[in-house]
């Protein structure tokens, strides 16, 4: 890697924590580049990400609903803007590098193939003898080789912490790795279970698929409506739940701030050392871990196991299925680029490559011109 020389340093001392990551204290990216003369490595990450193919390709991709439900439900890419949101107003409480929370959060879901988990179940399965897929490694492959944007090196160039991010959630650090993640790492992983908490329940009752009355059954759900009933009276319907998901997010964010400054406090924690030496700064406590995992088993029970998500998710897996097999049989139909990744890599991972590359539209239109 090759450092970094930020023009953005003194900004940063001024307004950061000591505890955050500096972006001109980064590890540096794998091939040498310039500085940029009014963007720190950071928001040059956050530019690169948001400007690439893959991104697109995340607002027509679906998340948990694989059937044509409708507009309401979230994409990829608005999961994504959630939890970016949710991640940078985290991030400011504890005075942390935005720039660098907004490229993590922007990218750890990329990695994905159409039809959600459904459609990376398949491919796993079709790669079982050669690796397997997994979304967070598959966004390591698309920011450092696939993406084609740039003349002086493949991928995308991230930083070290962005890709350092992105490898623990992939599982994929180099051997002998030891330490906890930046706390901009965590704080991007907490926002991204927060998001699934409200807004999956937000999908899942717009759809029909649970009601007001069943989510009353949770204790986070319903300590929200209390909330929410004390500051406004009487409400109902849209009104009442989209003030409850909005108090969801509100307990969660809160309590996680509070958790974080009080264990900064009580650990002394003054450098991004003392982060990774320590353990872990950004979890739920004891009583709110337990709530989340209860709302969560019902969402798992209720929601994604639901009769008609399983009977679209079927009919989505197997027209995937046939999409791979297809092109494992035929690679010559396969786009040249992938083509030569075939020669190098196999013709499974070139195949796999490419139909991940598809979204959901797409991948229906690729397998009905079988």
């Amino acid at each position: 890697m090759m450092p970094i020389s930020s023009p953005s340093a003194d900004r940063e001392s001024a307004f950061l924590a000591p505890y955050a990551m500096r972006s001109d204290l980064s590890a540096g990216r794998r091939y040498s580049e310039q500085t940029h003369p009014y963007r720190s490595a950071f928001q040059r990450d956050r530019d690169r990400i948001t400007h690439c193919a893959a991104f697109r390709r995340l607002s027509h991709k679906t998340q948990v609903f694989t059937g044509d439900s409708g507009d309401y439900h979230r994409t990829r890419l608005t999961h994504t803007l959630e939890v970016a949101s949710i991640a940078r107003t985290m991030a400011r409480a504890l005075r942390l590098n935005e720039d660098l929370v907004e490229s993590l959060a922007l990218v750890h879901d990329i990695g994905h193939p159409p039809f959600g988990h459904a459609g990376e179940d398949v491919l796993n399965e079709r790669l079982a003898d050669c690796g397997g897929f997994n979304h967070n490694a598959q966004a390591l492959r698309i920011v450092e080789q696939l993406e084609i944007r740039y003349p002086d090196f493949p991928g995308l160039n991230l930083s070290h912490e962005v890709l350092e991010g992105q490898r623990r959630r992939a599982k994929s650090l180099p051997p002998g790795t030891q330490g906890q993640p930046l706390l901009e790492v965590q704080v991007v992983d907490a926002a991204d279970s927060i998001a699934y908490d409200a807004h999956d329940a937000d999908d899942a009752l717009e759809l029909g698929l649970l009601t007001v009355g069943d989510l009353n059954q949770l204790a986070l759900w319903r300590e929200a409506t209390d909330r929410v009933s004390e500051r406004y009276g009487d409400l109902n319907g849209l009104p009442l739940r989209t003030a409850v998901i909005r108090q969801l997010i509100d307990t969660e964010v809160s309590c996680l701030i509070e958790v974080a400054e009080s264990r900064l406090s009580e650990f002394a924690i003054q450098s991004v050392e003392d982060v990774r030496n320590s353990s872990a700064l950004l979890t739920a406590p004891g009583e709110l871990a337990a709530k989340k995992r209860e709302l969560q088993a019902f969402l798992f029970a209720e929601v994604y196991r639901h009769p008609d998500v399983l009977k679209q998710r079927a009919t989505s897996t197997a027209e995937l299925g046939q999409l791979f097999d297809h092109y494992l049989r035929r690679p010559e139909r396969l786009p040249d680029f992938y083509q030569q990744i075939g020669n190098e890599e196999g013709r499974a991972r070139a195949a796999a490559d490419f139909v991940a590359s598809h979204t959901d539209r797409s991948a229906r239109e690729a397998f009905a011109g079988l």
